[in-house]
C-alpha cells in the first residue's frame, strides 16, 4: 500500500520549473476564431500572462508575420510582460523556428506550457513536436481557440492522445499559487483573480468588500 505524503505531485506546475510559450495571440488570428468569444479569449490570455509575470515563469512570446499580415500580439499580454520581445516567425509550427528553439534550449526546462491561436495549427504543431522530443507538454485550453468548436476539440483530443496535459487559465494561476499561506504571492494572485477570474473574481471582490482584512483563504492574513 502506498504511503501518503504532504507533498505535491511531480506533474503539478511551479513557477520556475517550466517554459510558457504564448503563440500568435494576434488580431488577424482572432478575427476567424469561433470556438471562444474574443473578449473571453483576451481575458484568459491576460490571466495567463499575469500569472507568468507574478511567478517569474520563463516565458517565450511568438508571433507569425506580425508586420505583414497578422498584426501585433494582444496588448493584454504585452502589458503584463513588457520586457519580453515576441519572436516573429514564418513557420506555422513554432517548433520549426530556430530562434524559438534556441530560446527553449537556453531556458532549459523539460516542461512546456502552450497557449495560442489556432489550436489545430499553431498549438498542435509545437505540442506534438515537443512530445516527440521528450518534453512534458501542457496546453491551456481556454487561452487557445480555433475556427470552429470542432477544430478546437479535435486538436485538443489529438494532443491529449499524444500525452499532452490539458488545463485552463484560472487553473494555471491557482496551481502556481497552490497554498494560500504563501504570503509573498497571495496578494497578487487574488488581485489577478479578482480582475480577470470571472465569477470567482467577483467572489473575491465581494468577500474583501464585505469582510475587509478578515477575508482570506489562508485564514491568517
Amino acid at each position: 500500500m502506498p504511503i501518503a505524503k504532504a507533498i505535491p505531485g511531480k506533474t503539478l506546475l511551479n513557477g520556475p520549473d517550466h517554459t510558457l510559450i504564448l503563440i500568435d495571440h494576434q488580431s488577424q488570428m482572432a478575427f476567424a476564431t469561433r470556438s471562444i468569444d474574443a473578449t473571453l479569449l483576451r481575458t484568459n490570455a491576460a490571466l495567463v500572462a499575469h500569472a507568468a509575470a507574478e511567478f517569474k515563469v520563463p516565458t517565450i512570446l511568438t508571433t507569425v508575420a506580425e508586420k505583414s499580415f497578422s498584426g501585433p500580439m494582444f496588448a493584454e499580454i504585452k502589458n503584463a510582460l513588457p520586457d519580453i520581445n515576441p519572436i516573429d516567425r514564418t513557420t506555422m509550427n513554432s517548433w520549426e523556428d530556430k530562434n524559438v528553439i534556441d530560446r527553449v534550449n537556453q531556458l532549459g526546462k523539460s516542461k512546456i506550457v502552450l497557449a495560442g491561436l489556432w489550436t489545430g495549427v499553431c498549438i498542435v504543431g509545437p505540442a506534438l513536436s515537443a512530445i516527440d522530443q521528450g518534453f512534458e507538454v501542457y496546453v491551456i485550453a481556454d487561452a487557445c481557440g480555433d475556427v470552429t468548436d470542432e477544430a478546437h476539440a479535435q486538436a485538443m483530443a489529438r494532443m491529449i492522445q499524444a500525452g499532452a496535459r490539458p488545463m485552463t487559465s484560472l487553473q494555471y494561476l491557482l496551481e502556481l499559487q497552490r497554498d494560500w499561506a504563501r504570503s509573498e504571492t497571495y496578494g497578487q494572485t487574488t488581485a489577478t483573480a479578482a480582475a480577470l477570474g470571472g465569477a470567482y473574481g467577483l467572489g473575491i471582490i465581494y468577500a474583501k468588500t464585505m469582510l475587509g482584512e478578515h477575508a482570506s483563504e489562508a485564514g491568517t492574513h
